[in-house]
């Protein structure tokens, strides 16, 4: 792929929605290596992005050429189930709100973050981007998968009848700096890094997991994340417009890094990486979630990108940045 020695963003004002989680924090430090005019950030004490008219008083004054709808009420399998009213209605007031004032001032590209959930729990793998909407859904993070669903329509919708460039970008299951290790509302890799940190610290003899351990997923660093959603970002008009203004399919791109392995055997590399030495047990009367999330990423490769961090390296990294957090807080 030919892109020019000048970057797009360069003399750009660029808008980061959720610039302090662990995507948009990735895709700031990512865009800092190039020449934006402004890269826009607010924190959600500045600016609720549920609050529809605020945003679009906020777009309207700041006049962003380029949109990363990173921000999202995200968490795990507990978060998920306790809260689903929350995850559905606070995702469909982000998007909408932002969405609609990017068309509104007329922001011609925006990156909108999806997940992977949105694809069927029992759909064939790898799961290829056609496959939206071919099946029941995981009912575990249901109510998000549906917000998420429908801001990929949305953006589809958007440039059919106004022609904007508006992308959706469906990661696979993501890590990195700045990951929430709260265990009532965390994902599986910051929650087994916390839980056998500490069980390191405190010698205990077994770390509990949820499960039976034979999920199957894949999982890809931020820093990874930031870097395929800046290339895109990035894509000349020949290349980029076909993905976004087709009638028949959705402008939808997946994520990943096309490996996956069990929950069992995440585990057991989280365990070696922490330096934890008791036994790792499996609760089964706790749920799996979907039994296999292998995402096809032939699409992006062959638009010319490759993640790069291996998932040792990556968790050895976030380990030693959570390691260091934990002894400044003794």
């Amino acid at each position: 792929m030919n892109i020019s020695n000048k970057s797009p963003f360069e003399g750009k004002r660029v808008y980061v929605a959720g610039h302090r989680g662990m995507v948009g924090s990735a895709i700031v430090r990512g865009l800092a290596q190039h020449n934006c005019a402004e890269i826009i950030t607010r924190s959600h004490s500045e600016l609720d992005l549920t609050d529809s008219a605020a945003v679009l008083t906020f777009f309207r004054q700041e006049r962003p050429e380029i949109v990363f709808l990173a921000a999202a009420k995200v968490g795990g399998i507990m978060a998920n189930n306790t809260k689903p009213a929350e995850f559905i209605a606070e995702n469909l007031a982000i998007q909408d709100s932002v969405i609609r004032a990017a068309h509104e001032i007329g922001v011609k590209r925006l990156l909108f973050l999806g997940s992977s959930c949105i694809y069927p729990r029992d759909c064939p793998q790898p799961i290829k981007e056609e496959y939206m909407l071919t099946g029941p859904l995981e009912s575990t993070n249901r109510p998000y998968a549906l917000a998420k669903l429908a801001g990929i329509e949305m953006c589809w919708a958007f440039n059919r009848q106004y022609g904007t460039e508006f992308l959706s970008v469906m990661p696979t299951n993501l890590y990195g700096p700045n990951d929430n290790y709260d265990l009532k509302n965390s994902h599986v890799i910051p929650a087994l890094v916390r839980k056998m940190h500490e069980a390191k610290v405190q010698n205990a003899s077994e770390v509990v997991i949820w499960g039976t351990g034979t999920g199957l997923r894949e999982f890809l660093h931020a820093d990874d994340m930031a870097d395929a959603c800046l290339f895109l970002m990035q894509l000349p008009d020949e290349v980029y417009l076909p993905v976004v203004q087709s009638e028949t399919t959705a402008p939808l791109i997946n994520i990943g890094c096309g490996e996956d392995q069990t929950i069992r055997q995440l585990a057991e590399l989280v365990r070696e990486v922490v330096g934890f030495e008791g036994e790792l047990v499996f609760d089964t009367t706790k749920p799996d979630g979907t039994p296999r999330k292998l995402l096809d990423i032939s699409r992006i490769k062959q638009l010319g990108w490759v993640p790069r961090i291996d998932l040792r390296d990556g968790l050895t990294s976030v380990y030693q940045e959570f390691a260091a957090k934990q002894s400044a807080t003794v």
